[in-house]
């Protein structure tokens, strides 16, 4: 799961000294209810007095283009004064401008020294970001260990995408021992925050039995939860158990509705279930034309399955005009990917001539990979479709074929 540096400014100040507390308020009020103008007029007479939470509001205001024109540079001008005063929000804003490059050049080394000094002020975001740098080797070199660090102290004082990231951590074993438990309890403390991502983990976790026991009705709850935030990840796994019965009993109907909102946020693998849904009309008419429609969705995304199943649409003449062209070309996108049913279909298609000319050396080579690519029965399918294409060639073509699939082995399947 992506981890993201959060690039929105904090919110107005709204405490001053005594010296500064009546008109400072009164901005700050102003400010609440829009009116800017008034709100900019007292904060420069303040900030000109060298007020830091006026200086910062300022590069709020100039930020934000509110009672002025936005203007980064401004807004970076009146940070530096603030942060130069020790204000930890006024440094962890510049660290977001210089780590999303606003009103200067990207440079996530400088945004690194900013949050550094709001964090060293306890400044909870900073903190996540810092991780954030460590976790992905943004401006520094990628150091697990820092980053759970950073992610520990912004976790401490209960910032929820801290806890989330850490959890991630350790559930993935990243710079600390994989321990699953660790992680559910991290997620726990965001997920009753609220935080969907979190939700959607805990749900993973009991869907999958990681180290707790396989329960699907909790595995339902949170991901319901998660799904009531719009999370399509977990709308697509409720999808799931709803067409396999998983804790619920199985309703297709409503597995469909899961996946129609999953999908319609473009979320790949729900797209694909949709595919099958109308290709085998589980709980709907078949529907050839619908089922290619979202099969073209997800592939287009990469996803390898729905490339494969697209394949067989063109090469069966299902719901579209028989292509073998099209197919071929679909199988190799997912081949590419290591998918091994579609490197045995791409064997039998140069075996054949379908789509392609009949090549024996190729056939060979596509078979080859199809058996280093899966240990069970399709394993022996795709051996025994190999060693019958040997029997009609010599041996030079055999070693070609060889040397082929090792060469497309190396490359990773690109160009094979």
């Amino acid at each position: 799961m992506t981890r993201l540096l959060l690039s929105v400014g904090t919110a107005l100040l709204l405490t001053a000294g005594t010296v500064w507390a009546g008109p400072f308020e009164d901005a700050a009020t102003a400010y609440g209810r829009g009116d800017y103008a008034t709100a900019l007029k007292t904060f420069q007479s303040l900030a000109a007095q060298g007020n830091a939470m006026a200086q910062f509001n300022l590069g709020i205001l100039y930020e934000k283009g509110r009672g002025v024109p936005q203007d980064y540079a401004k807004a970076r001008e009146w940070y530096e004064k603030s942060a130069a005063q020790g204000n930890a929000e006024a440094q962890y804003n510049l660290g977001v401008f210089y780590n999303r490059g606003y009103g200067v050049p990207q440079d996530f080394a400088e945004a690194r020294q900013w949050y550094e000094q709001a964090a060293a002020q306890g400044n909870a975001i900073a903190q996540f970001n810092l991780g954030v740098i460590y976790d992905n080797g943004y401006g520094a070199p990628k150091d697990y260990a820092k980053a759970r660090e950073w992610y520990e102290k912004a976790a401490a004082q209960g910032y929820a995408t801290a806890q989330y990231n850490l959890g991630l951590q350790y559930a993935n074993g990243r710079g600390v021992p994989q321990d699953y438990k660790t992680a559910r309890q991290l997620w726990e403390q965001a997920a009753a925050q609220g935080y969907a991502l979190a939700q959607y983990h805990l749900g993973v976790i009991y869907d999958n039995g990681h180290g707790v026991l396989k329960d699907y009705a909790k595995a339902r709850q949170w991901y319901e939860k998660a799904a009531a935030k719009n999370d399509a990840s977990a709308q697509s796994n409720l999808g799931v158990l709803y067409e396999n019965g998983r804790g619920v009993p199985q309703d297709y109907k409503k597995a469909q509705q899961w996946y129609e909102q999953a999908a319609a946020q473009g979320n790949a693998i729900a797209q694909f279930n949709l595919g099958v849904i109308y290709d085998n009309g589980y709980g709907a008419p078949k529907d050839y034309a619908k089922a290619r429609e979202w099969y073209e969705k997800a592939a287009a995304q990469g996803y390898a399955t729905a490339q494969y199943n697209l394949g067989l649409q063109y090469a069966n003449g299902r719901g579209v005009p028989q292509d073998y062209k099209t197919a071929r070309q679909l199988w190799e996108q997912a081949a590419a990917q290591g998918l091994m049913a579609a490197m045995n279909n791409l064997g039998a298609m140069y075996e054949n001539g379908l789509g392609a000319s009949q090549d024996y050396v190729w056939a060979y080579m596509w078979y080859s990979l199809a058996v280093e690519h899966r240990i069970d029965t399709p394993q022996k399918f795709a051996a025994d479709n190999r060693d019958r294409v040997a029997r009609r060639m010599i041996p030079a073509q055999i070693t070609e074929a060889q040397r082929l699939a090792q060469q497309c082995q190396a490359q990773n399947f690109k160009g094979c």
